[in-house]
C-alpha cells in the first residue's frame, strides 16, 4: 500500500466537503494500461519526468463493485500521462478501446456557457438581458426578471422539474423524448427558490434555459452550434451533443448502474439512453483528448475573448442557499487550494458514467477523468473517483 502525502490528504479532504465525499487513506498498487501518444488532432501527452505511479494505484483493480473502467488524463509541469484500466463491457472483458467517448454530465455546462459567451462577445446576447425579454411566454407573466448572467452563475432561483424517486422508474422511462419547454412548465410547478441575484444554487434549469436562448438566437439546434462553434473549430473530433439519439456513437466503454432486485444486485447496462432530460445542461459525449484540447484553448482565451471569459472565472457577490460563500461561475466551479492559488473545475454525471476536469487558470496542472461507476447518480462519490481525485491532488 502507498500512503498518500499529508498535502495531498488535506488537499483531498477539502474537495470532498465541496463535493460531499471523504478522502481515502490508502489506494492500492496495480498497473492499468497506458495510452499511447495521441496524435489525432488534440495535444499531445508526453510522459517527460512526470511518475504516474499514484494515479496507477488509484485505478488499479477494475472491474469490481465500485466501477468497471476508468480513463484518465493528467498533465503537469513534468509531464503528462493518460490510462485505461477495466473493460469496455461485462460480456466480452474487452479492454478499454483507445479514445474512448462517454458521457461528460453537467461538464456539458463549461461548453454551454462558452457559447453563450461567444454570442456576448458579437454583440447578439447582452449577459444582463432578460429571459423574458429573450424568451417571451417562457416565464408566467408575474415571474421576476431573470437575466442571462444569472443563468450561468446558478443564482435564477428557478425551480427544477421534479420525477419520481427511484431507478426502476427511470429504467423504465429512459428512451422518453423531452423538450426544454416541457423540462421548464414541469419545473414552474414547483415554486421559485429565491428570487434572481439573491442566492446561489447549482441546478440545470438556468443551463436547459441557455440552451434555449442560444437555439432561439442563432437558429440553429445546440447540436450545430456546438460542431460550428467549437468542435469544429477546434478539431474535436469525439464532442458532440446527441440530441435524441439514447446512444453513444463511436468507440466507448459500457456504462451499468447496480440495481437491487428481489434481494440481489444485479448490473444492468445503461449505456444506451435518452438525455434529453438535461439538454445544454448534461447531455454531451466527449473524451480525453478532447475535453484536454477544449479546456486548455478555453483557458487560453481561444475560445471565448478575454472579455467574457473574465465570467467564468467571476463569482456572484451572494452566498450559496446553505449559507456559504458562492463558488459557482459561468459554468466552472472555484476549489481554494491550500497555498492559495485556486483550481478550476466541473464534474458531471449520468446513469453509468462519471466524469471530471480541472484546471488551474494557467493550465499548468489538469486533469481529465471518465469513470463508468456502478452508482453513478448516487449520493456519495464512487470509490474509484475518490482515489482518482486525491491521487490527482497528491502531484500538484
Amino acid at each position: 500500500m502507498k500512503i498518500m502525502n499529508r498535502r495531498a490528504v488535506l488537499v483531498a479532504t477539502t474537495l470532498g466537503a465541496l463535493l460531499g465525499v471523504a478522502a481515502p487513506g490508502t489506494v492500492a498498487v496495480a498497473a492499468p494500461a497506458a495510452i499511447p501518444d495521441d496524435r489525432r488532432g488534440g495535444s499531445v501527452c508526453r510522459p517527460g519526468t512526470l511518475d504516474p505511479t499514484p494515479i496507477r494505484q488509484a485505478i488499479a483493480g477494475l472491474p469490481d463493485a465500485d466501477a468497471t473502467s476508468a480513463q484518465v488524463r493528467i498533465t503537469t509541469p513534468d509531464g503528462c500521462w493518460t490510462g485505461t484500466t477495466g473493460v469496455r463491457d461485462l460480456r466480452s472483458q474487452a479492454p478499454v478501446p483507445p479514445h474512448a467517448r462517454f458521457r461528460v454530465g453537467s461538464v456539458t455546462k463549461v461548453f454551454t456557457a462558452a457559447l453563450v459567451l461567444q454570442l456576448a462577445a458579437e454583440d447578439r446576447i447582452d449577459l444582463d438581458a432578460t429571459v423574458q425579454r429573450l424568451l417571451p411566454g417562457l416565464l408566467p407573466a408575474d415571474y421576476p426578471t431573470v437575466t442571462v448572467r444569472q443563468l450561468l452563475d446558478h443564482t435564477s432561483g428557478l425551480p427544477s422539474p421534479e420525477v419520481p424517486d427511484g431507478i426502476e422508474w427511470q429504467l423504465a422511462h429512459r428512451y422518453h423524448s423531452w423538450t426544454p419547454e416541457q423540462l421548464v412548465r414541469l419545473g414552474l410547478r414547483n415554486p421559485r427558490e429565491f428570487d434572481p441575484g439573491e442566492k446561489q444554487h447549482y441546478t440545470n434549469m438556468g443551463y436547459i434555459v441557455a440552451g434555449m436562448i442560444i437555439e432561439k438566437i442563432t437558429g440553429h439546434s445546440y447540436a450545430a452550434e456546438l460542431d460550428r462553434r467549437i468542435a469544429r473549430p477546434l478539431g474535436l473530433r469525439d464532442t458532440y451533443a446527441p440530441g435524441d439519439d439514447p446512444r453513444i456513437r463511436g468507440p466507448h466503454a459500457h456504462g451499468y448502474e447496480a440495481v437491487v432486485r428481489h434481494g440481489r444486485t444485479e448490473l444492468v447496462d445503461v449505456t444506451t439512453w435518452s438525455q434529453t432530460f438535461t439538454p445544454a445542461s448534461g447531455d454531451v459525449i466527449s473524451s480525453l483528448t478532447d475535453l484536454d484540447t477544449f479546456y486548455t484553448a478555453l483557458f487560453a482565451g481561444r475560445v471565448v475573448p478575454a472579455a467574457q471569459l473574465t465570467t467564468m472565472f467571476t463569482l456572484p457577490a451572494v452566498p450559496d442557499v446553505d449559507g456559504g460563500p458562492a463558488r459557482y461561475g459561468a459554468g466552472l466551479t472555484a476549489f481554494p487550494l491550500p497555498d492559495g492559488e485556486t483550481l478550476w473545475i466541473k464534474t458531471g454525471s449520468r446513469y453509468g458514467y462519471l466524469a471530471g476536469v480541472a484546471s488551474t487558470r494557467d493550465g499548468r496542472f489538469r486533469v481529465e477523468y471518465s469513470i463508468t461507476g456502478t452508482d453513478a447518480k448516487g449520493e456519495e462519490l464512487s470509490l474509484t473517483a475518490q482515489r482518482l481525485i486525491t491521487a490527482a491532488l497528491g502531484l500538484l
